[in-house]
């Protein structure tokens, strides 16, 4: 049996329009958020065997402050390039390549590929995971490297505009 959690970074901040998309950092709202959703994650989660993440500023420090919440080690999180803009394909092959060792596994990554990703695991209709959204997935499988298309179980999907109103 493998976990994965999907995660949405937390809101953005637009402050700065000549910052580039990469250095993006949180805005005040995802400063609430993260924390918020990191203690709803604990509820429902038990300490992952990994973090992995987007190395865009606002994606690793959504990782960073859920980390916290859960007693991960912040040092312990995996950045890994190819989760920022990516694809479905993109992803499918970092999930593929996650050693068997770990069993639940947390990825902090970007729209629109997340909720595709999504979509392309469970065969579920989602549309959109909103920022700092959790997506989780259970998979009958022993490895990785065989998560299957639609083969996902939806466990839960969990974001902070179930609670908070702007």
């Amino acid at each position: 049996m493998k976990r994965l959690y999907l995660i949405r970074h937390a809101k953005s901040s637009w402050k700065h329009p000549a910052l580039a998309d990469f250095d993006r950092p949180l805005n005040k709202r995802g400063k609430r958020d993260a924390p918020f959703m990191g203690k709803r994650l604990k509820k429902y989660a038990s300490r992952p065997d990994l973090m992995v993440s987007s190395p865009a500023k606002r994606a690793l420090k959504t990782a960073g402050i859920m980390a916290k919440k859960l007693g991960f080690p912040v040092t312990k999180i995996v950045t890994d390039a190819s989760i920022y803009a990516a694809g479905v394909s993109d992803l499918l092959d970092v999930i593929r390549n996650i050693d068997d060792a770990f069993h639940r596994v947390m990825m902090y990554g970007h729209n629109p590929g997340m909720t595709r990703l999504a979509e392309h695991l469970t065969h579920r209709r989602v549309e959109n995971i909103p920022t700092c959204g959790i997506f989780c997935i259970d998979f009958d499988i022993d490895s990785w490297r065989e998560v299957p298309e639609g083969g996902g179980r939806v466990v839960f999907f969990d974001y902070p505009k179930k609670y908070v109103q702007e």
